[in-house]
Formats: structure tokens, sequence, C-alpha cells
């Protein structure tokens, strides 16, 4: 990812990002748009371009143009000039704002709502969207033209849960953003590392915020997590107990992996991570008779996860 990044923030290529909310597309324009780091880089939230207003908004207006307007005011377009504009949630741009940013893109010029004057703006454009523009495209909710002239090139962002490597060095950014010298215990990292962030980059944030926030001293507890992820870390311990207790009548030496409370107290012998998680996906599936989708919802983890899971532990059979 970082290569292509790298990659196309040395051309002026016009790119849309996509993916899941939260996946991290703005950080993504950013990092682009530093690559050459020329001129400002403009957030135009295309979600919140609503009402009679929007227009000026995106384009600025002239001076008595409408009720209000007691002065002229610049446009998002025209401050992007010489930088990166990022549309962010393209998808939600109306069709008559559509038309209008497409021969912007044309052109390199646009007029002010009240003014008979053109003005040039050139910049590049980065868009991001969690929505399907080529479906859209084809069922004419969204204009072909501008579709192709947005994606030139296509950057999917990966969710969160298809690369939990990601994750420790987040963390250590999130702790630095937003702790006082926070640390993670061991047993709220190993619960934040097998939890799958449906919100993705986002949540993983919030949920730092949320431990910082509520805990008063440096160290983050399990019992600090937002409850999303410790009703999962707990039925996580569930499963491990149960699969443990399964072990045992099969022959192998129980061993209970407890999640522990973070007090210092002594600390019963526990199995390696791998090992737990390996046999409570071994203990799911055989409750479910081998259904998977029905394993990924118990196990509270995605599907594709659960895929990859069975292979790294040989489970297929």
């Amino acid at each position: 990812m970082n290569r292509m990044v790298e990659k196309l923030g040395r051309c002026r290529w016009p790119v849309l990002l996509l993916g899941e909310t939260g996946t991290g597309k703005e950080v993504a324009a950013r990092a682009i748009h530093r690559v050459l780091g020329e001129g400002p880089f403009v957030t135009i939230d295309c979600s919140s371009m609503v009402g009679p207003l929007m227009e000026s908004e995106l384009f600025g207006h002239a001076r008595g143009a409408f009720t209000g307007a007691c002065q002229s005011k610049l446009g998002l377009i025209e401050l992007a000039h010489g930088g990166t504009a990022f549309f962010d949630e393209s998808g939600e741009l109306p069709l008559d704002l559509q038309g209008k940013l497409l021969r912007v893109l044309q052109q390199k010029e646009f007029r002010p709502v009240g003014s008979l004057t053109p003005r040039r703006s050139d910049f590049r454009i980065v868009s991001a969207t969690n929505r399907d523009l080529a479906r859209e495209a084809e069922r004419g909710t969204f204009r072909r033209d501008l579709y192709y002239r947005l994606s030139v090139v296509n950057l999917r962002m990966t969710p969160l849960r298809d690369r939990k490597d990601d994750i420790p060095p987040l963390l250590v950014h999130f702790l630095e953003r937003h702790g006082t010298r926070h640390v993670l215990s061991r047993e709220a990292l190993e619960a934040i590392l097998s939890y799958d962030w449906p919100g993705n980059v986002r949540e993983l944030e919030n949920c730092i915020q949320h431990m910082v926030a509520v805990n008063s001293g440096p160290l983050l507890l399990l019992a600090n997590l937002p409850s999303s992820v410790l009703n999962h870390a707990q039925a996580m311990r569930s499963l491990c107990q149960a699969a443990a207790a399964t072990a045992d009548a099969g022959g192998l030496p129980a061993v209970s992996p407890p999640l522990h409370s973070g007090d210092g107290g002594a600390a019963a012998p526990i199995l390696p991570l791998t090992e737990i998680e390996k046999r409570a996906i071994a203990h799911t599936l055989e409750y479910t008779k081998g259904d998977r989708v029905m394993a990924a919802n118990l196990l509270g983890i995605g599907r594709t996860t659960l895929y990859r899971k069975i292979k790294e532990y040989a489970l297929a059979r």
C-alpha cells in the first residue's frame, strides 16, 4: 500500500479510493498529497452538500447573489487551486452538481454563483466512497462520464480485519495522539487483536479514546474496553473454556485460559494464544457441524478471517 501511495503521489492522475467506512481513505488521500506537498489539501464532504447553499460552498458566490450574500465568498474548488481536492463520500454528490464538477475537471474553470465571469482552478482530485459507483453509473444514479473521470486509478482500502498486522503500529500512533504515557495491559491487547473491528481504523481510534477517557491511571485494562470489544472478549473466553473442556474429555490436558483482570495477582498457566484460538475455532466448527457462516457469527469474526484461520491451522478436515 505504501509503495502504491508513493507512486500515485508523484503523478496527478485522478484517484478513486474505495472501501468500507473508517478504513482510512482520508489518511491515504493526505499521504498521496504529502508525497509532493504542493499547494493546499482541501477536504470536500459531499454528504454534507445539501440544501440551496451547496453550490455556493463548492463554487463560491458573488456579492448580492442571493439574500444574505453581503460579500463575495471563495468556494472550496477555488481554495484547492494548485493543490489537492479530496472529495469524501463522492457517491453522495447530487446529480446537478456532478455535471458542474465534470466541467471543472474538463475545462479547469467554473463560475461562482451570481457571477458571469469564469474563474480557473487547477488541482489534483482524489475522491473516496464506500458505494459501488460503477453499479450506480449503470443504474443512472451517478453520471457515467464523471465516474470515468474520477476513477482513472482505483485503490481499494482493505478492511482492518484483513490486515491485523497494522493494528500494533496504529495502537502506538493513537496512544501517542490521545494518551499521556498510557500503555495497554496484555489482556486488553489480546482482546483488541482478536476483535474484527467492523468500524475499521475509525472504531479502533475511538476505542483508544474511550479507554483513555474512562481510566484514571496509565495502565489501560481489559475492563476499560468499549462494550462491543469487551463482550467479544468474554464470548471468546467462554468458547476457549468450552474448547478446553472438550480437550479434557478427549484425554488432552485441560487448561482454562482466563483473561486476567490486570491486578497483578498470580496467573494460572495458560496455553499460547494461537493454540487457544485454534481450539476455539475447532470447537465452534464441531458445534455448528461444519457450518462456517454460523461459526464465523458465533466467533464474532468475518468469514474471510475464519477461512484464513481454518487454512492456517489445518482445520479443513
